[in-house]
């Protein structure tokens, strides 16, 4: 991929140092997830190409790569807000069923 694309990383950072690996979700702002029962609104884009546009956390398609290989960095967020946090678990849970 040659663009920078956000991700919600969920594997712990004890994890992610020590394997150079990180678990997670990609994010998109495309506006056809709004019917996705798997994709998770979390509020407004950043940024001057995404203003205005919803971001959105796919469930659905849980990932991982080499953040040290592809150069990742954090996102300026930080962190998701609690709320929005739980019903991502709760969407993912309903896929891979962990408890």
């Amino acid at each position: 991929m040659r663009d920078v694309h956000p991700f919600l990383v969920l594997s712990p950072r004890n994890f992610n140092n020590t394997t150079s690996l990180v678990i997670g979700l990609p994010m998109t702002t495309a506006e056809y997830n709004a019917d996705n029962p798997f994709a998770v609104a979390i509020g407004q884009a950043k940024g001057l190409s995404k203003a205005g546009k919803t971001s959105y956390v796919l469930c659905h398609q849980p990932k991982s790569f080499d953040w040290r290989m592809r150069g990742a960095r954090a996102h300026p967020l930080k962190r998701l807000p609690d709320v929005p946090f739980a019903d991502v678990c709760r969407r993912l849970n309903q896929i891979i069923q962990l408890g």
